[in-house]
């Protein structure tokens, strides 16, 4: 069909919720589910919620009588990128805890999944509601649900890393949450894509300082009385450098989500022991860079909380920030800190999944020298490119959000005497 016959609704509605046209972002997305589906679509609901950073989901009502679940991406570029959009079946094969839709539509502009109905909340809401009271005692059976979850990932992982061609590791759509969003024609690599868009060019409260990006790409950074040796300048062209897919395609590759953060998980009860259930594989593939896999789970489900990247305007209530310059220095001082239950997540995930994961890339020879720098690089995009991090931009982030954005995005990249390095650093025993 051509493009006429087949508009990119996904899109359109994408674009229409974020100009706060939400009926007519409805009316779009009520047309392509009845496209996809063959059933006309009598009423749909979006959900406006502060994890659909790239993405829209919500409830819709088919003339059928069935109520289902959906959830689409949209990113910017995606039809020079993506090939294979949705690939839970390839999950599945491989014994991994994921929910397949009932519908799938994976044309560029239409990417949209559409699930059965469940009355499970998802995990990012679980773990929401535990750290709004502060209940620790309520967390107990969540960890322990990550644990299991750890486990399993990394046993269904595990079996299936193996080497891969440049020309497979590059197909992966992985790399539309790294270094596709690094890169567009016309900048050097780590300066184009999301980075020109977010950040060249425009001013940036943090604190009560203000800068140009001229002057803050070019700063250090001293966070909590720790120096950290890199600039954003330098740090984004060594993304831009070192996560080349080409770059990934020597330390092996693993069937993967690749987009696992628990906005994407279901809690699911009603079979006794809480377990956690994937969905929207997106991103999954057969050939993702081993250091890649988890790399998305592993900062949103931890490093983004309690509450600065999905909701700023709590941040500002919750935390302190001081920030002041000092010759070519930004001092920055703040009391975000992870809590309990991200603490647990963060041991859970090193000790469950990544040590036995490095330890086998290292003994079959597969551990690359630089294997820290590109778990932090990978880590550093996280933040920055999800959403713009600039205060006062489209993501309504503040200059108290911005400026501890900006810091844990920094520490996590460069590594210093914090808690970051000291973790990344029990990953391994080096030979």
């Amino acid at each position: 069909m051509n493009d006429r016959l087949c508009p990119p609704l996904a899109a359109e509605a994408r674009r229409l919720t974020k100009e706060n046209q939400w009926e007519r972002a409805s009316e779009k997305l009520q047309q392509l589910i009845a496209d996809v589906t063959g059933i006309e679509a009598i009423s749909l609901q979006i959900n406006r919620d502060q994890y659909s950073l790239n993405s829209l989901n919500g409830r819709v009502v088919l003339a059928d009588g069935r109520t289902l679940f959906f959830k689409f991406h949209h990113e910017e570029g995606e039809e020079h990128t993506i090939d294979e959009y949705y690939r839970a079946e390839l999950l599945r094969e491989h014994g991994f805890a994921v929910d397949v839709p009932v519908y799938t539509c994976g044309e560029p502009g239409r990417q949209i999944l559409l699930y059965s109905l469940r009355n499970d909340q998802r995990l990012a809401d679980v773990c929401r509601a535990v750290e709004s009271t502060a209940d620790w005692k309520q967390s107990a059976a969540i960890i322990e649900a990550q644990r299991r979850a750890d486990s399993d990932i990394l046993a269904h992982t595990l079996p299936t890393l193996r080497m891969a061609t440049a020309a497979e590791v590059a197909a992966e759509s992985i790399h539309q949450l790294f270094w596709n969003r690094l890169v567009s024609e016309g900048n050097p690599d780590g300066l184009g894509g999301r980075v020109a868009q977010f950040y060249i060019g425009q001013r940036f409260t943090l604190g009560e300082v203000q800068l140009d990006w001229e002057t803050l790409s070019q700063m250090h950074w001293q966070v909590n009385g720790v120096l950290y040796p890199k600039t954003l300048h330098q740090l984004f062209l060594a993304a831009g450098e070192v996560l080349k897919p080409a770059a990934l395609a020597s330390h092996g590759v693993v069937v993967a989500h690749g987009d696992a953060h628990n906005a994407n998980v279901w809690y699911e009860t009603q079979y006794g022991e809480p377990e956690l259930v994937s969905f929207d594989p997106a991103f999954a593939g057969s050939n993702i860079p081993a250091l890649l896999a988890e790399i998305k789970a592993t900062f949103h489900n931890i490093y983004a909380h309690p509450c600065w990247l999905y909701e700023p305007d709590d941040a500002a209530a919750r935390y302190q920030v001081n920030v002041r310059c000092d010759g070519n220095t930004l001092i920055v001082e703040h009391d975000w800190q992870l809590s309990p239950l991200r603490r647990a997540f963060l041991t859970s995930k090193g000790e469950l999944y990544w040590k036995p994961l490095l330890a086998a890339l290292q003994e079959k020879g597969w551990l690359p020298g630089n294997w820290q720098q590109i778990m932090r690089l990978a880590l550093f995009c996280c933040p920055t490119l999800v959403m713009n991090l600039r205060a006062g931009s489209s993501s309504n982030h503040n200059p108290t959000s911005s400026a501890i954005g900006f810091s844990v995005s920094v520490m996590l990249a460069c590594g210093g005497e914090d808690e970051s390095t000291h973790w990344i650093n029990s990953l391994i025993t080096e030979n």
